[in-house]
């Protein structure tokens, strides 16, 4: 196609309506994502250019419309992330669980779409060849359904019993016709084996692309371990389904292979339609922890052994008190050797104006009595651990209040002033964030260890009588370390090891010049 000579009105009249007409048809490049845009600019620059801009006007009213319908037809299309974790007859969200005895049982979960009305599971012992399917066992799901504000799915959940202790397992989850690939897992050894365990504060924020690479990086350092524990704020928004599809993407395939225990925090929190505070719909949807705690609590509050550990979760959320008294009567007929309790808010803060002075009233006391192990936290999106020597509850209480004098507005990185520890408590408390959402620390001199503006995990190994605690950074940096050793009646030895990172804090900044980093 060829202009005419400017000087040359009657051909180049008709050659260029010939070439306004045929735009769209002639010109392939405009054939893009703005064609329609750049059709219109085109025709409105080439009418003007020849004084035709009466002339061609119902053409770029034609064209304009057009855009208009197409801009419409755009915006009512759903965008690209809201389709992402739109449920379908493929099973997704596939999470392993405890919820018994580890030796022998296990649970999986699962979402699809309404269309599934129907779950079910096969189950084998793992081959070394390919033919293992043709000897699996199907068993049968419950299916619950799942209405959000953003999608409507089915949830399905197989309990895996009366498995061999010590033995891989391959199973896939489906409906008879969709099917998931198949998966391994094993079970724990009859005996009490060393093993180990992966323990992540609050995941909360940016999971697909922030906290995936920490997930990530924790499996690589411990590809064997026997579960994965979380202290509360796995999500941001307790029922924003999107926020869930993320936590489920990042873990992938390694929520599949290694059990999951988990806690609510308080972003797991909803309310009902009353304005009460309740737990997510989501979490009974897709998790399946052990009923073992107390009424209102349940796959909240439980305990669960693990060869010759005692696991107790504990809801920081509600009903402290209730919790308080099944806590006591759950250590007093405890048996193993090892007892660990995790809970999202902790015991000593390590965030300005976040104390929790109701929930250590109630459980400290209990913690101490019994000689708790260790207690693992989230809730302050920094880290903190102490020794086995912490304050007392009234020197705490001292100790918070003397720092609201000082600071009444809570802008300043001041340590909390405590003089006096008790020698007798014997509890390791650590606090711990895993997402990219970071606080400012307050520093509790009690706390040998502190970080700021870090993602951490920790890989926490247990061999008879001794347990070992390591924090790595998102990139695997070994930033605190530890060792338990029990003595028969007495405090645990600890032993400090060196670390192979220095301390990480921030330069003491007001409050608002932290809170703007934060959001950089």
């Amino acid at each position: 196609m060829k202009f005419a000579q400017s000087g040359d009105k009657t051909g180049g009249l008709i050659e260029n309506i010939g070439l306004v007409e045929g735009l769209a048809t002639s010109a392939p490049f405009l054939e893009s994502e703005n064609s329609v845009n750049t059709t219109s600019r085109l025709i409105q620059s080439f009418c003007l250019s020849i004084g035709l801009l009466s002339g061609c006007s119902w053409l770029h009213a034609q064209t304009l419309g057009q855009e208009q319908k197409e801009q419409a037809k755009s915006e009512a299309q759903p965008k690209p992330a809201d389709l992402r974790y739109q449920p379908s007859q493929l099973p997704d969200r596939i999470v392993l669980t405890l919820n018994g005895d580890p030796r022998t049982s296990v649970a999986v979960s699962w979402r699809t779409s309404t269309e599934v009305n129907r779950g079910l599971a096969e189950i084998v012992v793992a081959d070394d060849g390919p033919y293992f399917a043709e000897r699996a066992k199907q068993l049968p799901a419950t299916t619950v359904p799942l209405k959000t504000a953003d999608y409507e799915a089915h949830c399905h959940t197989c309990q895996f019993a009366d498995l061999t202790p010590g033995t891989t397992y391959t199973y896939r989850v489906g409906d008879g016709d969709h099917w998931s690939e198949w998966i391994q897992f094993r079970t724990a050894s009859e005996q009490p084996d060393p093993f180990s365990f992966i323990y992540f504060g609050d995941a909360q924020n940016n999971l697909r692309s922030q906290w995936s690479r920490v997930i990530r990086e924790a499996y690589r350092d411990a590809p064997k371990a026997a579960f994965l524990l979380h202290a509360g704020d796995l999500i941001n928004t307790a029922e924003a389904d999107p926020d869930w599809g993320e936590w489920f993407e990042a873990g992938g395939f390694i929520n599949r292979m290694i059990p999951n225990l988990a806690v609510p925090g308080n972003h797991e929190m909803a309310k009902d339609a009353e304005g009460k505070s309740r737990t997510t719909i989501h979490w009974r949807s897709q998790f399946e922890f052990p009923l073992n705690g107390p009424a209102g609590l349940e796959e909240t509050c439980f305990t669960l052994t693990y060869h010759n550990l005692r696991l107790i979760a504990l809801d920081s959320n509600q009903m402290l008190d209730v919790q308080a008294k099944w806590l006591e009567e759950t250590l007093q007929s405890n048996q193993s050797k090892w007892v660990i309790c995790f809970f999202h808010h902790p015991v000593f803060s390590t965030g300005s104006g976040r104390d929790n002075e109701l929930l250590r009233k109630l459980w400290k006391p209990i913690f101490d009595k019994y000689r708790v192990d260790l207690v693992l936290q989230g809730h302050d999106h920094s880290y903190g651990r102490t020794g086995l020597h912490v304050p007392s509850i009234e020197d705490w209480k001292i100790a918070v209040e003397e720092k609201k004098r000082l600071d009444p507005k809570g802008e300043l990185n001041l340590p909390y002033g405590v003089q006096n520890l008790d020698p007798t408590s014997g509890t390791v408390y650590v606090v711990s964030v895993s997402g990219p959402k970071m606080y400012n620390n307050s520093r509790p001199p009690f706390m040998p260890r502190l970080a700021e503006d870090t993602q951490l995990y920790q890989v926490i190994s247990i061999d008879g009588t001794k347990l070992r605690f390591e924090a790595r950074t998102a990139t695997g940096k070994l930033y605190d370390a530890f060792e338990l050793v029990k003595a028969k009646g007495e405090i645990n030895q600890l032993v400090e090891l060196e670390p192979e990172s220095s301390l990480r804090l921030r330069d003491a900044k007001p409050k608002s010049e932290a809170k703007a980093n934060q959001e950089r």
